[in-house]
């Protein structure tokens, strides 16, 4: 077929269609354009987060602990946790006790708003509600406190716990138990103990629930923060006293004071920290962070107890290389404090907060202990016969 040129449809085609020149000389300086443009799109993209990033959620962070003590370590290492996992969105500061307020008004000071948040234990919140102590320093059921986690975890402790603070108390706080501790000492005095006799009438420092236990037991009980410790028996105010682990016993100064180091007890047999924040600077944090703040309780729990293994069972040698008696409570004495428990119990249980509590604690750790005790072989069998001597 052919036009009215002569020239056939296909010659036609083949002179309208653009050359390879033509189309570089036409799409060249388009392309151009484009990535001009999609490289000033790409520079603003790369500095707007520096124009728009928000400045970073500063919270003023107390601990209930003096700061040579272990335990504001511990502290300092969920600060380091929340600080590093928030990629700086989170900046923790933190104090030690007294910075701001005295160790046992930490609570009501994060509940103010006077401090954003702390770290310590519920048992030191024992003068608000006796069964506040549960969740720090609860009764010695046989189990240990990475159970009563387990508890707060899985068998529903936390919700015990918020509806105590949040409802019961009507503290402007968010919680989270984390930490588990071993169990603490009797204590440290200037004679063994041997018999229970001994501590009637004496003045002798705890804190929690094991106030009440002494108390039951006879003793002349005064709680006291952990840095006011040693002062007090050096001035003779005290007789008796125990804090905690042999890390911070070390470093507070027992055994300058004491020459008797009396551990195994059945008063704290099982105890674990608490980490606070206000709960309306809580409530409107990015809900990210939020799971970060509870993420890095439950991190530090673990390297918190690895840590502790370490620490504690060279802090033990060292004490005795200082020339200190280490040893156990004596089997009829830890007998006294089971039976002191039950009248313990009994009596604070007249408090429904307090009974709802403990009888979900009790059933927890009949079960999970005596799974425990039922399918793990005896871990001292074992230990002497690779260590007979030790």
């Amino acid at each position: 077929m052919t036009d009215t040129s002569g020239k056939s449809a296909d010659v036609r085609a083949h002179a309208a269609a653009p050359t390879t020149a033509d189309t570089q000389a036409t799409t060249t300086p388009s392309r151009r354009r484009f990535i001009a443009t999609a490289a000033v799109a790409g520079a603003a993209a790369v500095a707007s987060p520096a124009v728009h990033a928000q400045a970073p959620i500063k919270l003023k962070f107390q601990s209930t602990w003096p700061n040579k003590d272990i335990f504001h370590e511990f502290a300092g290492d969920f600060v380091k946790r929340v600080n590093g996992m928030t990629g700086g969105r989170v900046e923790l500061d933190l104090l030690p006790a007294g910075a701001v307020v005295p160790a046992f008004q930490m609570l009501d000071a994060v509940s103010a708003g006077i401090l954003d948040g702390g770290h310590g234990v519920a048992a030191y919140w024992y003068g608000k509600n006796k069964a506040f102590s549960l969740f720090g320093t609860a009764p010695a059921f046989g189990w240990d406190a990475d159970e009563l986690l387990g508890w707060i975890r899985y068998g529903g402790g936390q919700e015990l716990y918020d509806d105590l603070v949040q409802n019961t108390l009507k503290l402007n706080v968010v919680g989270m138990l984390t930490g588990p501790m071993p169990s603490q000492p009797l204590g440290w005095f200037k004679q063994e103990i041997s018999s229970i006799d001994q501590m009637k009438g004496m003045k002798y420092r705890t804190v929690g629930l094991g106030a009440d236990l002494f108390k039951e037991l006879g003793a002349a009980v005064t709680i006291v923060p952990g840095g006011e410790i040693v002062p007090a028996i050096d001035r003779g105010l005290l007789e008796g006293a125990e804090f905690n682990n042999p890390s911070s016993d070390l470093v507070l100064g027992f055994p300058d004071v004491a020459k008797v180091y009396m551990i195994q007890s059945y008063h704290q047999a099982l105890e674990c920290f608490e980490v606070l924040f206000n709960k309306t600077k809580f409530d409107a944090m990015p809900k990210d962070v939020q799971e970060i703040l509870r993420a890095a309780a439950d991190a530090t729990s673990s390297t918190m107890m690895w840590k502790a293994q370490d620490r504690y069972s060279k802090d033990l040698a060292a004490i005795r290389a200082r020339g200190v008696k280490v040893m156990p409570t004596p089997k009829p004495v830890l007998e006294a404090q089971l039976k002191a428990w039950d009248v313990v119990i009994a009596n604070l249980s007249a408090d429904p907060v307090f009974k709802k509590v403990v009888d979900s604690q009790k059933a927890w750790a009949k079960r999970i202990v005596g799974f425990r005790l039922e399918y793990e072989p005896d871990s001292r069998t074992a230990y002497d016969h690779f260590f007979p001597t030790a």
